[in-house]
């Protein structure tokens, strides 16, 4: 998940603001529902999921190695990523999608995107890349 979000955050969103407007908009709203059809979708979920499980096993083995990083890297991945996602991208996504690419409210919509998807991309993607960290060395010290 912290390459998919990276991939967004360092070249996809400026390559398509770069496009102009219409066609990055309209190419944005492609992504977007054609994201929800693919296998991001149930690895978005699972990966929820075992993040979750990790971090109640964390702390089901508190004071062993590892634990503590179970527990910060799942609760890092489900706030950072998860919650993230549901309480911030998602509802931009869906201006997005009942926006007119072509329409009169295109250009302040996709003005408004930019600016506030792209930070909580970031957020998603720096999440994403500590959790991992934190989860490799909980398997490192184990």
């Amino acid at each position: 998940m912290a390459g998919v979000y990276f991939t967004f955050s360092a070249f996809v969103l400026q390559a398509l603001d770069a496009a102009g407007r219409p066609v990055g908009m309209a190419a944005m709203q492609s992504i977007n529902r054609i994201i929800l059809k693919s296998l991001f979708l149930p690895l978005f979920f699972a990966s929820s999921l075992a993040c979750l499980l990790l971090a109640v096993f964390g702390v089901m083995q508190w004071g062993s190695p590892g634990a503590w990083q179970m527990v910060t890297g799942g609760a890092l991945y489900l706030v950072g990523m998860l919650v993230v996602t549901a309480a911030a991208n998602v509802p931009l996504n869906n201006a997005l999608e009942a926006t007119d690419a072509a329409g009169p409210d295109a250009g302040p919509m996709w003005r408004r995107y930019m600016q506030r998807w792209l930070p909580w991309n970031h957020v998603r993607t720096l999440s994403c890349t500590a959790s991992l960290v934190l989860l490799i060395s909980a398997i490192a010290v184990r």
